[in-house]
């Protein structure tokens, strides 16, 4: 942990925006790989673990199945090392903002997985705080450790957010709303952290016809979150081995390649990527459609309702992103 994001670690619990103390350990000049957080004002103490302060007791994590993929997946989204810029074009479609407006901004990245996104922010000259609850931040840390101290990971939950109000130039979070116990509550946790005119940007699940005609895959997520996950991903491996060289040809037919998506796989075809890594990204997709607990698409509309309730501004929407900004010149309260 870095001595800048200590400046910004407040306790989740008490109001105010209530500071943090080392109770134990040593700074290593700006840096602290392990040692003991506590409030003052109420008490309680965490740990920080190879360089992580750790927010959430291991009991507590409804994530935990997204520990496994992404320690097992780690490398495979990430543009600087399969050779594409899939999640840089993503992240920059979705949210609407430029190279130029990232560098030297301060950006949340909620839900960060793996750190497929905090780490093309710290390509573009971001400084990152990424937040998971699932051991699938100390991936993250592996991730962007080559980016020096401009990632920081923190793991804790969207609903008990350890980090100042009104801190951060941007706020990002994709594909992660939809798996959380309560949307809605997840979607109003985060404005609070923008200071006044910085942009948000949400991707979720959008709920579409196409999605409720998703017979064979509602009928398998009804037990699939509940199996082993070495189990589940043997399942899937096998799904996919079957049908990927189907939904492979299918997806040169323009008018064939919408069937696709009624299949029980999430079929990943983008030309960037070579057969091998369609096959392996085929399989992660699939992995992640079938082992999370929670899995509750969005409407973009309402989406896009929720943000101007917590007052934001300039809100754009459409099928699975909606945007925002902070009002110039409001803060928020603590």
């Amino acid at each position: 942990m870095h001595r800048w994001l200590f400046d910004i670690l407040i306790c989740p619990h008490c109001p105010n925006d209530s500071p943090l103390r080392v109770e134990a350990g040593d700074w290593d000049g700006d840096r602290l790989e392990n040692g003991t957080l506590a409030c003052p004002a109420c008490g309680e103490k965490w740990p920080i673990r190879d360089g992580i302060p750790r927010f959430v007791p291991e009991e507590k994590d409804y994530a935990g199945g997204f520990g496994f993929q992404w320690k097992r997946w780690r490398h495979t989204q990430i543009d600087r090392l399969n050779g594409t810029n899939l999640t840089e074009y993503r992240m920059l479609t979705d949210t609407g903002w430029n190279r130029d407006f990232i560098a030297g901004k301060l950006v949340f990245d909620g839900g960060a997985g793996a750190g497929r996104f905090s780490d093309v922010l710290a390509t573009m000259g971001a400084r990152v705080v990424a937040l998971d609850m699932s051991i699938a931040i100390d991936a993250c840390r592996d991730t962007t450790r080559v980016h020096g101290n401009s990632v920081q990971c923190v793991q804790a939950s969207l609903y008990a957010i350890p980090l100042r109000s009104s801190a951060f130039d941007a706020v990002h979070c994709a594909g992660v709303i939809q798996h959380t116990p309560d949307p809605e509550k997840t979607m109003r946790a985060m404005p609070r952290l923008l200071k006044p005119h910085a942009p948000l940007g949400y991707n979720f699940y959008e709920m579409t016809l196409s999605r409720r005609l998703q017979i064979v895959r509602a009928a398998l997520r009804l037990i699939t979150p509940y199996i082993p996950q070495g189990v589940l991903l043997k399942l899937c491996l096998t799904m996919v081995i079957v049908l990927f060289p189907i939904t492979r040809v299918i997806s040169r037919i323009r008018f064939l390649r919408y069937g696709i998506r009624f299949l029980p796989i999430c079929a990943s075809h983008q030309p960037e990527l070579s057969r091998n890594q369609q096959l392996e990204w085929t399989l992660l997709d699939t992995f992640d459609w079938y082992n999370p607990r929670y899995d509750q698409p969005q409407r973009h509309v309402r989406v896009a309702e929720i943000l101007a309730e917590e007052g934001l501004e300039d809100i754009e929407s459409g099928p699975g992103i909606a945007r925002g900004r902070r009002p110039s010149g409001e803060t928020t309260a603590a």
